[in-house]
């Protein structure tokens, strides 16, 4: 447990909630060291203990590392002092350097945790912008774990590009989903057993990943030369990883574009 104050300005959001609601449940800072920001000034997260503001500026005033969990394009009007403060966005697309010129915050960490924070099982990578103490790494590194797992990297790039990747949580899963059930049906398979068959594939079949290297499944599938071979090999012949990477690459660019916006 952390005695530091921590303020979250989008605390009521899907995101910052979630946040909020890890924190409290790992314990990581006492209930009255959380202090959340709601234009309304009532929220239930209240009744816990959690300070709830009204006004943006008077959370950060009160808070010692002020998390930003707004949506990119409301940065703009958000017009807080976080001067001598650490400040870590959630938003995808805007430079710590320009989350520190509008701010004045002392440091700025750049974090982007994906959806799966609802059931605390997201992968959050995360960059450090100007001199950030080590004891704040520690902090930042404990509050993601609270919903999932979480690495400090060394170039803000990498969040640009993890942002299509890590960052967009359960949507390549879904795709692959939706793609499998689709192309059962196609083939005849009735609608239900479709969608079943495919979630058991995309849900349930993965979890063996959890304990089995990857790349050592497929070469073992690969060498038995039946079915599973087949389907993986058409898959490769279809070039798709390389559509994978480019898929990345899209969107890695329009995080980019978003930087210079």
């Amino acid at each position: 447990m952390f005695n530091e104050t921590l303020g979250i300005i989008g605390g009521t959001g899907w995101l910052g909630g979630a946040i909020a609601k890890a924190v409290l449940a790992k314990a990581l800072v006492p209930a009255g060291n959380l202090v959340i920001s709601n234009r309304s000034g009532s929220h239930p997260l209240a009744q816990h203990g959690v300070g709830l503001v009204a006004d943006n500026q008077d959370l950060v005033d009160c808070s010692d590392v002020v998390i930003i969990a707004v949506r990119p394009e409301h940065f703009a009007s958000l017009n807080i002092n976080a001067s001598g403060k650490t400040v870590i966005s959630l938003m995808a697309g805007i430079t710590a350097h320009a989350i520190a010129a509008q701010t004045s915050a002392s440091a700025v960490v750049r974090a982007m945790p994906n959806a799966a924070v609802e059931i605390e099982q997201s992968f959050t990578p995360w960059y450090c912008f100007g001199e950030v103490e080590g004891a704040i790494k520690i902090i930042v590194q404990r509050l993601f774990e609270c919903v999932g797992s979480a690495a400090e990297v060394q170039q803000e790039d990498f969040i640009d590009y993890l942002s299509a990747l890590s960052g967009t949580g359960p949507a390549f899963p879904a795709l692959l989903m939706t793609a499998l059930a689709n192309q059962a049906m196609v083939a005849g398979i009735p609608a239900e057993i479709a969608q079943l068959a495919a979630k058991n594939v995309v849900v349930n079949s993965s979890q063996l990943l959890a304990s089995h290297d990857a790349q050592q499944m497929i070469d073992a599938l690969v060498a038995y030369r039946g079915v599973t071979a087949a389907a993986l090999r058409a898959m490769t012949q279809g070039h798709f990883e390389e559509q994978i990477g480019r898929a990345l690459l899209a969107g890695a660019a329009v995080a980019r574009r978003g930087l210079k916006a």
